[in-house]
Parts: C-alpha cells; structure tokens; sequence
C-alpha cells in the first residue's frame, strides 16, 4: 500500500463515511472482533441501497469520488477547471485510494462475495461510468488525479453530475429530474431545417461559441419540446443541462441566472415550456429583463429555449385593436404584445405535419417495436386513426403506435 486513509487531503471528508472510516481505524491498531464484517455489513447495506455490483469497496469509492461531496470538487466545478495546487493534493489521496479502486474488496475485508457482489436492484449512474472508465485507462496516481479534477471540471459533481435536468422547487432551488427520458436525435422524425438550426445553434453554446435564446412556435404536438429534451441527452455528457422553469416561476429568474453564473464548468438551458402570457399577466417581464441584459445579465454559459403554440407570446385580442380615440398610444400596446417573442435571436416554425410525414413518423416508430406494415395498410390505419382524433401531429403518431402495438401483443398473447 502507498499509505494509510489517515493521509488523506483533499478527499479528507472520507474518512466521517463508515465504511472508509472504519477501514481507516483498522489501519490504526489491532482490529477487533467482528470489525471486518461490521464494515462488509454497512458496505453491502449501501451496495443495496445504491443499487452498487462488481467489487464493492472499488465501487464504492468510485461512486463517492465521482458524487464530488467536497469543496475542492466545487471548486472546480465552478471555475471549470484545477489550479496545479488541487492536483498535487489530490495526486497524494489518489496514491492512498488506488490499492482500494485496483485490488478486490477481499483483500482489505477477506469476504469473497464483496469481489462480485450482486444487488437486488442494480443501478447504473452515468458520471460513475464515465469516472470509472477513464481511470481505468490511467496507468497510476498522478494521472488519475489529473482524470478526476478533468471529471469535476467537464462533467461537475453531486447534483449537476447524477442529473441532466432539473426542475424548480417551491423554494427556487434545483430539483434534479430521475428518470429523464434519454430521447435519441435522430427518432425526431421530420421538420429536417427546423432541427439542423436548432443542432447548430446548441452546438456551437456547448462548443462555448456565440449562440440565440431559441423559440419553437407552431402547431401543437410537432415535437418541439422533446426537440429540446432530445438535446441534452446529446450533449449532457459535454457539459449541457437543462432546467425546466414552469411560467409562474419566473420571478425566480434573476436568482436562478446569479447562480448558474458562478457555475463555469457547466452551460445550461432554461426550458419554457408552453409559454404564453394573457393580457393580465406580467411574468413575461421577467424573460424580456433577463434577454434584455436587466440587473441581473443572462450570463454566457445560460440560453433561454422557450415553446409556444402562439408567435406572439402575449395574448392579443381584437378589444386590444379599439380605435385610436379609445387609446392614444394604441401602436405601443400593439408593440408590447410582440416585442417579447423578437427577443429570441432564433426563431422556429413547427407547421402540422403533412399526411406524408405523419405516416413516416408512424412507420419510424413501429419499426423500432419491430413492426413492420406495408405502405398501404399503413395509410390505412394511420388516416383512420388521424380522422378519429383530433388531426394529425407527432404526439397522435405516437398515440397510434401504442394502441397498435399493445393491440398486437395482447393478439399474440
């Protein structure tokens, strides 16, 4: 061994867990009775509870150095990147943790089963895979620490690091989303120019280029929402995340951007969902402040996605349009109504499909169920189910996909 837990630095806070704690004891003096399984029991405790497998000890401290629960880590995060300091530190704790991440949990616990452990609930966690995979391409100490302050500057660390998405809680502060659907780029059937520029315009933000607050009108069910969702599941692993802000939420906008702001390693989206705003309504002031640079600037490391079903976000109706006697300045309230939607430097138009489109989104998607319907009993059942609804868009393709297939399999059955 290259030395004691008792050595370690920057990843100090090792030693309050119980398992690393109790291994660190042991390194201490002579080890009493039963101390070795105590600590198999609280490691197979937290395999169950984390849903951890292979060998247990290894996976386990992989699993608390990529969750990051240090101030060096957020550090790094937030000034995405580690100062030569940091890294000698970290270098000495990676010299002491590598026996443990390199050798089988037998070694220090003498239990085999800890070699191979199985948990009743397995779970995968993308940071840890990721963090697992590159120290296994370093062939020591010093070049592991440099792979671990590289995964809290690129990939970040607790929260920002277990979650592509997030939400806001009552109090403003992030909620990461479990069970974000990872949507594939290229199931987004259709709508070809519509996703080349939205492609574009993302890439070059996660890229740290110049880059537009984005608004998807059109059509209800085209598929701009998971347009944007499907983005991050592409580009998460560089860094994106998403945070969805639901309309009622947006006086937390000048907070939410003084945070996200401090926070370099990282380039986020703030998802608008459905957004439109009715003549009462002032929340849209917050989205123009924050476009327009208020007291609070939209950093560079943040966009504003924002969909909606109207072009023009603020609701106008035809009492809006009395005649000048009724209302002298009749141009600026006009003006108003359409200046927050001009404030988003790309602008995409989702039309409803044609009938051409929505059968070949239906043919994608029954394909990939394994299904496979010739051109015309495809048209057939596609039109019939569009005539039965509410039109034709994605969201009723998609509808009819899952009524058919589960037509099929209870058929087979």
């Amino acid at each position: 061994m290259n030395g004691s837990l008792q050595g370690l630095i920057v990843c100090r806070h090792f030693l309050e867990d119980p398992v690393l704690g109790a291994i660190a004891a042991l390194e201490t003096g002579q080890p009493a009775s039963g101390a070795k399984q105590h600590i198999a029991a609280t490691l197979i405790e937290r395999a169950e509870k984390l849903g951890l497998k292979g060998n247990l000890l290894s996976s386990y401290i992989l699993y608390l150095l990529a969750d990051g629960q240090m101030e060096s880590a957020a550090a790094i995060e937030r000034a995405g990147r580690a100062g030569a300091g940091l890294i000698a530190g970290m270098a000495i704790d990676m010299a002491i943790l590598w026996p443990y991440l390199t050798q089988p949990a037998s070694v220090f616990l003498d239990l085999a089963l800890l070699d191979a452990y199985e948990p009743s609930l397995p779970r995968t966690y993308d940071h840890v895979e990721v963090l697992t995979a590159t120290l296994k391409n370093c062939t020591g100490a010093t070049a592991a620490a440099s792979a671990l302050a590289a995964h809290y500057a690129a990939y970040g660390r607790g929260q920002l690091a277990r979650f592509q998405a997030f939400r806001l809680d009552e109090a403003g502060e992030l909620q990461g989303i479990r069970d974000f659907p990872d949507l594939s780029w290229d199931d987004l059937i259709g709508y070809a120019a519509q996703k080349e520029r939205l492609l574009e315009n993302t890439r070059a933000f996660v890229q740290g280029g110049r880059a537009n607050n984005a608004l998807l009108t059109g059509a209800r069910g085209t598929g701009k929402s998971t347009a944007v969702k499907a983005l991050v599941s592409l580009y998460h692993r560089q860094g994106l995340r998403l945070i969805q802000i639901g309309q009622q939420q947006l006086p937390y906008l000048p907070d939410l951007l003084e945070k996200l702001a401090a926070i370099r390693s990282k380039r986020f989206i703030l998802f608008l969902d459905d957004l439109s705003f009715d003549e009462n309504e002032k929340e849209y002031k917050y989205v123009k402040s924050a476009i327009d640079g208020g007291v609070t600037p939209q950093p560079d490391n943040v966009l504003i996605y924002a969909t909606s079903n109207r072009r023009h976000l603020l609701k106008e109706t035809w009492d809006d349009r009395h005649d000048e006697m009724n209302e002298v300045h009749r141009a600026d309230s006009v003006n108003e109504s359409i200046s927050l939607s001009d404030r988003f430097g790309l602008i995409l138009h989702y039309a409803a499909p044609t009938q051409d489109e929505y059968l070949a989104i239906i043919k994608h998607e029954l394909q990939k169920a394994g299904i496979c319907l010739d051109g015309e009993t495809l048209r057939r059942e596609g039109v019939r189910w569009e005539m039965e609804h509410s039109g034709r868009n994605g969201r009723i393709a998609h509808q009819f996909v899952t009524a058919y297939v589960a037509q099929k399999s209870l058929f087979h059955k």
